[in-house]
Formats: C-alpha cells, sequence, structure tokens
C-alpha cells in the first residue's frame, strides 16, 4: 500500500484524531502545551493563520475563538468535514503545494504534515512552501514526533510485549521511518520520527531563521497519576512549570514524546 493511503486509510476508518487530545491527560496536556507555546511566539489577534495538516481543528477552532483569521488545510476528507462541523473555514489540499499566494499570512503551522513525511525533500518542500505564504518576519510552527517516542509508548502502554511491535521499533530507532504492516491502529501509520537536532536542522535547511526546538509534553508522560494531576488545576500548573524549566534542556529533548519547532521567515 502506497504511503499517502495508508495514511488516508488510518485517519478515515481506523482512528478518529478529534477525540485524541482530549481522551487522555497525556492528551490534554500535548494540547495545553501546544496552546502555550503557540501563544508565546504568535502575533497578536487578528492576525492571519495558516493551520496546515491541522486534522480536525482543534486548534484552529481555539485560535479563531481567540480571535484570530484562521484557515485550515488538509488531505483527510474526514477532517474537513470535521473542522468544518466546528465552524472552522476548512479546505481539502497537500502540504507540499499550497493553494494559496505568496507573503499572505501572519503565521503557519504545520503540527502534523512533517512527521508524515518520510523522504526529507518533501519535509522541505513543506516548510517551504509555509515559508512562501508566510509575510516576512512571521513565525512559522513545525511539530514532529520524536525518534524515541514509539519506545515509550509501547513500554508504558505494554504494546511492547507484542513481538509484532517490537519488531516495529527496530526499524524506526535506526533510521525514524514506521512502517505498520499489522493494521493495528495503535501502533500508527506511516510516518517519520525526528531527532531533535534533526527537525533543528530541516527548518535551517528550508530557510528559517533563530529556529528553536522545545519539548511539548517533555517527561510530563513519566507522571504516574498524570490523568489525575491534569485533572487538578493546582498540580497542572506545577507540572506546567517544571515542563517549563526543562522545555530546552538538550539532554532530554528526545524524551518528550512531541517537539515543536520554531522559526521566523525571512525578512
Amino acid at each position: 500500500m502506497a504511503a499517502e493511503e495508508d495514511i488516508l486509510l488510518h485517519y478515515e476508518d481506523r482512528y478518529d484524531e478529534d477525540v485524541r487530545l482530549s481522551s487522555s491527560g497525556l492528551g490534554q496536556l500535548e494540547l495545553i502545551r501546544t496552546q502555550i507555546l503557540l501563544q508565546r511566539y504568535l502575533p497578536p489577534p487578528p492576525a492571519s493563520v495558516l493551520d496546515v495538516g491541522g486534522g480536525p481543528g482543534v486548534y484552529a477552532y481555539w485560535l479563531d475563538a481567540a480571535g484570530y483569521e484562521v484557515d485550515l488545510i488538509d488531505i483527510v476528507p474526514r477532517h474537513i468535514r470535521q473542522a468544518t462541523e466546528r465552524g472552522v473555514r476548512a479546505t481539502l489540499g497537500d502540504a507540499r503545494e499550497l493553494p494559496l499566494p505568496d507573503r499572505t499570512r501572519d503565521a503557519v503551522l504545520l503540527l502534523g504534515p512533517l512527521y508524515h513525511l518520510q523522504e526529507p525533500h518533501d519535509r522541505l518542500q513543506v516548510v517551504g512552501e509555509a515559508i512562501r505564504v508566510a509575510k516576512p518576519g512571521a513565525p512559522v510552527f513545525a511539530a514532529a514526533i520524536s525518534r524515541f517516542a514509539p519506545a515509550i509508548d509501547g513500554l508504558d502502554s505494554g504494546f511492547f510485549d507484542d513481538p509484532a511491535f517490537a519488531g516495529l521499533l527496530e526499524g524506526v530507532t535506526a533510521t525514524g521511518r514506521h512502517h505498520n504492516p499489522t493494521g493495528n491502529p495503535d501502533y500508527f501509520t506511516t510516518s517519520f520520527f525526528h531527532l531533535p537536532d534533526e527537525l533543528e536542522r530541516e527548518m535551517q535547511d528550508a530557510g528559517l531563521a533563530d529556529v528553536e526546538v522545545l519539548a511539548i509534553e517533555g517527561i510530563g508522560w513519566a507522571a504516574s497519576d498524570l490523568d489525575e494531576r491534569m485533572a487538578r488545576i493546582e498540580d497542572q500548573q506545577k507540572l506546567l512549570q517544571l515542563l517549563k524549566q526543562l522545555e530546552r534542556e538538550p539532554s532530554i529533548l528526545g524524551a518528550s514524546p512531541h517537539l515543536l519547532g520554531v522559526g521566523l521567515t525571512p525578512k
């Protein structure tokens, strides 16, 4: 099966991305930390934001409610329907060829495309397209899944005891390339998992300046009571403060399930 077909099948039929960020404490942590980081670097509303690969529109809806002018583009028809139901302006499209004019957006989000493109030239093309449609000096945000996230998740969830899953890890750890011939949606779909410095380098090679790579969830996954902690505001705030302190620490960046690269377009 071709990579794009596998990805479409995963999101159309096997897995509902719409509930991922609300179904567990770890998902909620990813959502809140991503929102915190976006707020830190985004220009104030009513700036125009393009959400490329924005899925069912969770972040686009949040930004729209905050007063931003938001448009979403995604390759999965189901995501377009879900985003539209939220009231988000959503268009079917490919991150590698955006149907937009040059230099028209105040910020661009790439919170999904890079970890579904296994070839470096495709990832560079995606970031290049974001640079093309963004205004000079605008921030571009690129999310990645850590190279070590499958191993961490496998041990935490018990998937590692399945020989099929353990076999998948061997190639991922060595190359970052992930294929899932099992059809089990819990084992994800065709994807690429970055090393932190790899994400930084790719964003720089595409032409972004002042690139930073930050941990999103950081080591928050290690909290044995994460679901309960995220439900208690005081404990949640303590955890968020800790993760902010550690978000740039190079020795543990790869331990974060998700990474966020932020860079500025050339002026």
